[in-house]
């Protein structure tokens, strides 16, 4: 296999800088001390669009390369472009899958491009109704309440993770899919084979010859979707007002439908059970702003895009060049793999005030923590949702949080995720320092 040095196209073109000016951000390990905002900057400053070495790691075996695109512009640009960066040619995930398996990946809309991803796109949408998210909001209430009465009942140190932020996450999109409660303990485990693959703590599936077994081939995905199609089938049988009884009722083919289970699932769960630790970890390491919050000087809903700039669910999405092009004075050929990092574009100094500076009532807050262009994120309103319900809830429940401890951080180049938060619930009349 043809591999290339961080400066070095695989066809021997050079390009900006030179190695010790463009630093790795494509080992997973990297983020599990926190996003790597130093090596952004350099990145963003230096060489916006810079080449990226993809070596052998944690037993995955070794890439082409790819375009590491750090600059809020360009990010946009790309997101926003899919008639020249491709969802469908090599998906859009950083490593590229088995090519028998790109057809299979490519029922996912995740991975299409136009009309095919506008024409399930809209079908989907359907679902996701103003009034159907509205009415889960009540259930979300009562559930965060009841989880953080219970975490906060003894009132010592607690993990916030494991005793409030995975339960929410998980319960609230079983109730928005209509998945019995029995049943979530599957959809845990179908999430973190896809999402924790790159991880120590979740060790990958070997095939035969002892090499990882991608989580996202149809091999790791058929009992999911043997799942999908006995719940659709109940579904079409007893409807209720959930998304599988319209999506169970619509034009998708079975195959469509499957993949649909999945893209639900993972990112419905993960988004809000990345975002919502990540936030409260913020409001924790910034206690006047934390304050404010608490004593309604600043709008929940400003407070919740802020806390979803500083820590975005999803670090990275790949695109693939559906011909010759050039992108921030960078010259990128048809084929070649680019890369926009989401938590660099967030920090990006071209378009926010003192980036690193939290501010919960930043306004306008262009974030790209749920993308751009054609593939923004379907769930975005549900996400918002959630997250300021939870943060309204733990404001209730007691005086602030402190931190307790460390987190720990999910090894991942893809998913911005916290494995454990320990916190200190303050009481409403101990002094907030």
């Amino acid at each position: 296999m043809v591999t290339s040095s961080p400066l070095e196209h695989p066809d021997g073109r050079r390009t900006v800088g030179d190695p010790s000016d463009v630093p790795d951000v494509f080992d997973p390990r990297i983020y599990a001390a926190g996003i790597p905002h130093d090596r952004f900057r350099v990145l963003r400053d230096r060489a916006p669009v810079a080449r990226q070495g993809e070596p052998e790691i944690l037993g995955w075996p070794a890439g082409s390369g790819f375009w590491a695109v750090t600059r809020h512009a360009d990010v946009v640009r790309v997101l926003k472009d899919s008639g020249t960066y491709s969802s469908h040619l090599g998906a859009t995930q950083i490593r590229d899958p088995d090519p028998r398996d790109l057809p299979f990946i490519r029922r996912m809309m995740l991975n299409q491009d136009r009309p095919e991803h506008g024409r399930l796109r809209r079908l989907v949408s359907r679902a996701f109704t103003p009034g159907r998210i509205e009415r889960f909001a009540v259930t979300a209430r009562d559930r965060a309440r009841e989880l953080l009465a219970d975490a906060f009942a003894d009132g010592g140190d607690v993990d916030l993770v494991r005793t409030v932020t995975d339960d929410y996450a998980l319960l609230n999109l079983t109730d928005l899919l209509g998945v019995p409660a029995s049943d979530r303990g599957l959809l845990h485990t179908w999430t973190e084979r896809v999402i924790a693959y790159q991880d120590p703590d979740e060790p990958p599936v070997l095939d035969a010859e002892g090499r990882p077994v991608n989580p996202r081939s149809p091999a790791m995905l058929a009992e999911m979707f043997d799942y999908a199609q006995e719940l659709a089938a109940y579904k079409r049988a007893h409807p209720a007002d959930d998304v599988m009884s319209v999506l169970a009722a619509s034009e998708l083919a079975d195959a469509e439908l499957e993949m649909f289970f999945f893209l639900l699932t993972v990112a419905g769960n993960d988004t809000v059970r990345g975002a919502a630790p990540g936030g409260i970890l913020a409001l924790a390491q910034h206690p006047a702003e934390q304050r404010r919050l608490w004593s309604r000087e600043v709008s929940m809903d400003t407070a919740v895009d802020e806390l979803l700039r500083v820590h975005p669910p999803v670090l990275s999405f790949r695109r693939t060049a559906a011909h010759d092009t050039e992108l921030a004075g960078q010259k990128i050929l048809a084929g070649d793999k680019v890369v926009v990092f989401h938590a660099s574009a967030n920090h990006d100094e071209r378009v926010f005030a003192d980036p690193h500076r939290l501010d919960l009532a930043r306004t306008p807050n262009p974030h790209v923590s749920f993308g751009d262009g054609p593939h923004v994120c379907l769930g975005a309103h549900f996400a918002r949702l959630q997250l300021g319900v939870l943060y309204e809830e733990v404001r209730a429940a007691c005086g602030g949080l402190a931190l307790a401890g460390p987190p720990r951080r999910l090894v991942s180049n893809f998913i911005n995720g916290i494995k454990s938060l320990p916190v200190r619930p303050l009481e409403p009349s101990a002094p907030r320092s």
